[in-house]
């Protein structure tokens, strides 16, 4: 029964709140999101399932579904390399980041398994969700590497990308499962002119080709979505800049992969956040993204709100919607369809971006857990060092496993209108508590 309710609720969640960061419900780890609009006109995310801090990825793929934004429908278990459901007959390997393409009737499932001499690989679906059956490996030739992606023209020809520090390119024969090996080449991007990492993504506006791929240009990792644009889909590609920055996500964060796709008259980024305070178990997220008349992108900035409106602070915040860490804590799951935010010590930070305070609040809420040391919260708007609108005190626990609510009053009740919230940290020892919600009254 409990099961059952935990199930209920989070269907209620993901309907609730679907449209905000993260896009996946607590509890579920999709990473290297794929977007993809189909005829039915509804947005796809394709992408890799983590479930461990100690590898990447995992032996199956989930797809995400929506038609607005705000309901979203996870697909669980489309494709699998291991087990009852296993469809990849040559190996059992883990299954890294995916694409997904239309041809005719079928769509088509590209895989990929790292360290393998098969390492890219095909399957086939009636339906856009799967289940993808039938399974084939694809010739590559020399270059055993990931992140396929798979890119359809105007004029019907297919392109197949993909590789590490060089991205790789060919021909896509027209069943859609083999390649023109005659027509590969390497190092269309690469790593010293156009900070590429991995996971390539192509889409078309306007008579440009851009192409996004996890960007090594900042801090020593690749952390960002970044892209380079061309007028032909095999180059030469010119740098183009950056596009989201996941750096600050979680304090064991590394890497970033994602796509860019356009839905109801909209673009977005989607891009994922690492959890846990690892390099894994990472989750899907989006933000709105706009064009320049030359065609260029302006980088927008990790948020909250992603494709949804601000947070309303009269409503319950989930914790796991800080879109920026600093400091020791992270994002880390506490029950089968929960998350918390834990690991915290003195002076760290977690923000909130954006959050309606409408016409004003007078109350601060929290759900927390006490632990080992007492200490506290501020809640401060705009910046960490912003209009202070109040303290909440933490005290010390017995149970480690109790939940208690800690509420304040809001310092002169004047915060009003879309404000960045910033919760500052103050511990008497490291590692001090949890905090589940919290909310304003």
């Amino acid at each position: 029964m409990t099961r059952i309710i935990a199930l209920l609720l989070l269907n209620l969640f993901t309907i609730r709140l679907g449209a905000q960061n993260p896009i996946v419900p607590p509890g579920i780890y999709m990473a290297d999101p794929t977007a993809r609009v189909w005829e039915d006109g509804k947005l796809y995310i394709y992408g890799s399932v983590d479930e461990s801090e100690e590898y990447y990825c995992s032996h199956r793929y989930h797809v995400l579904s929506t038609s607005d934004l705000a309901t979203w429908t996870l697909h669980k278990n489309s494709f699998s390399s291991v087990g009852e459901d296993d469809q990849v007959p040559y190996n059992d390997a883990l299954l890294f980041a995916p694409d997904c393409q239309v041809k005719g009737d079928s769509f088509y499932l590209y895989y990929c398994q790292p360290d393998r001499y098969n390492a890219e690989g095909v399957a086939v679906s009636e339906n856009p969700t799967g289940p993808f059956k039938r399974a084939t490996a694809i010739n590559v030739g020399d270059y055993q590497q990931i992140d396929p992606c798979l890119f359809m023209d105007d004029d019907g020809q297919a392109y197949y990308m993909w590789g590490q520090f060089t991205m790789k390119m060919a021909l896509m024969n027209p069943d859609m499962r083999t390649l023109d090996t005659t027509t590969i080449r390497d190092s269309l991007i690469t790593e010293q002119e156009h900070y590429f990492h991995e996971g390539p993504h192509m889409v078309k506006r306007k008579g440009i080709y851009y192409l996004l791929y996890a960007h090594l240009g900042r801090a020593g990792i690749p952390s960002c979505i970044g892209y380079s644009t061309s007028t032909s889909p095999m180059g030469p590609f010119q740098y183009g800049g950056v596009i989201v920055d996941n750096d600050h996500s979680d304090p064991g964060n590394w890497n970033n992969h994602g796509s860019i796709m356009e839905f109801n008259g909209q673009w977005y980024v989607f891009y994922h956040r690492s959890t846990h305070n690892s390099q894994m178990m990472r989750k899907a997220c989006m933000e709105p993204i706009f064009f320049n008349e030359d065609g260029s992108i302006d980088e927008v900035e990790m948020t909250s709100q992603g494709a949804g409106p601000p947070l309303q602070a009269t409503s319950l915040i989930p914790a796991e919607r800080a879109c920026l860490l600093h400091g020791n804590l992270r994002i880390r799951s506490c029950a089968e369809s929960n998350e918390e935010l834990t690991g915290i010590c003195r002076d760290d930070r977690a923000a909130y971006k954006y959050v309606d305070f409408g016409t004003g609040v007078d109350t601060i809420v929290v759900r927390v857990k006490p632990g080992a040391f007492s200490g506290g919260i501020n809640f401060m708007a705009d910046m960490p060092w912003g209009p202070n609108l109040g303290y909440v005190e933490v005290p010390q626990g017995v149970d480690k496993e109790a939940w208690i609510t800690v509420s304040a009053p809001v310092k002169g009740g004047d915060v009003e209108g879309v404000r960045a919230l910033w919760l500052v940290f103050h511990t008497a020892g490291d590692e001090a508590f949890s905090v589940d919600w919290l909310m304003f009254k």
